[in-house]
């Protein structure tokens, strides 16, 4: 019997091999009990193969998966008991009303809370009496969102899960995930979408080439980073470019910006504090920036450090 603080998911070293093609290689993966958990990939980084592991879909090549204690593949009907599932393309039964969907996937778990079910069709403004077959891509969404969170569960497996909806939709999702967390639940997000997972997340995992390069909390990977200054000062920015920690120093009409090494934040304040200067601002780095580092990409320039709202990778 698993303890309610053993890792609700626990990969280790998990590879899956389709072929020749190393779809996994060797990925480490902790998610606990009552948090919401980042993972970040761009296509073909090895997403939705752990997904499908973790779901009992397919068998993993070497390592081990386990959920809630389980191994999915051996024991798919225990291990998805209290598994609920939101793939980021939903298809639905084309003639079966909203409402029928929505009960025939939460009755595959035991069946909805009536009471929630209600509460859910209203937050989300979803018409359960339509066919499937006419609806957008945001209300499919919408039935397969009711019908995960209308139960309870103790693990929420969440590909995309807001893809199509709009933006009052996605603050009713993100409410209610962090219902489900308070109840002590565990999310796990996939996603492409990094200002909803910096919205969400208490951990993130970054997965590259089948393998986690990062994890942690977002403030401990931003300690790994460069923090973003915004200078007015009498100093020549050649002479800023030579301090200890300065890089990709640009100038901006009057103003000075640049990028500096958290090992170095020290020294290049009291040289700021030193040179004179007539405004400064300074800012984390925000997580689309940390997810490029890791993939090679260069600065996305002034109009995506401005904004960091549902920028899809």
């Amino acid at each position: 019997m698993q303890s309610d603080s053993s890792p609700v998911i626990n990969t280790s070293r998990l590879a899956k091999n389709f072929g020749h093609t190393a779809a996994l290689a060797g990925l480490d993966l902790s998610v606990l009990p009552g948090e919401v958990h980042g993972f970040l990939g761009p296509n073909g980084a090895g997403k939705s193969t752990t997904l499908r592991i973790l779901l009992g879909l397919i068998r993993p090549t070497s390592g081990t998966a386990r959920v809630l204690g389980i191994d999915p593949w051996a024991e798919p009907v225990r291990a998805h008991r209290d598994v609920a599932y939101v793939p980021g393309d939903v298809t639905l039964w084309p003639n079966l009303t909203g409402g029928e969907v929505i009960d025939l996937l939460a009755g595959l778990r035991g069946g909805a809370d009536e009471n929630l079910r209600r509460q859910l069709i209203d937050e989300f403004d979803f018409d359960p009496r339509k066919k499937a077959r006419t609806y957008s891509k945001g209300n499919r969404q919408k039935a397969a969102l009711i019908a995960a969170f209308s139960r309870p569960a103790r693990l929420y497996l969440l590909d995309e899960p807001s893809s199509g909806l709009d933006p009052v939709m996605d603050a009713v999702f993100r409410r209610h995930v962090r219902r489900v967390t308070a109840d002590g639940a565990a999310v796990l997000l996939s996603s492409h979408i990094l200002a909803e997972v910096e919205q969400l997340c208490d951990r993130v995992t970054i997965i590259r080439a089948g393998v986690a390069v990062e994890s942690g909390t977002l403030a401990e990977l931003r300690h790994l980073t460069r923090t973003r200054f915004r200078v007015t000062s009498s100093v020549k920015p050649e002479v800023m470019a030579t301090w200890w920690g300065v890089h990709d120093l640009r100038v901006d009409g009057t103003s000075i910006e640049f990028d500096a090494d958290a090992a170095d934040l020290g020294y290049v304040l009291d040289a700021l504090a030193a040179s004179g200067i007539t405004g400064i601002t300074a800012a984390p780095p925000s997580l689309e920036e940390l997810f490029m580092r890791h993939y090679g990409v260069q600065d996305a320039g002034p109009a995506s450090r401005k904004s960091q709202t549902s920028q899809v990778l």
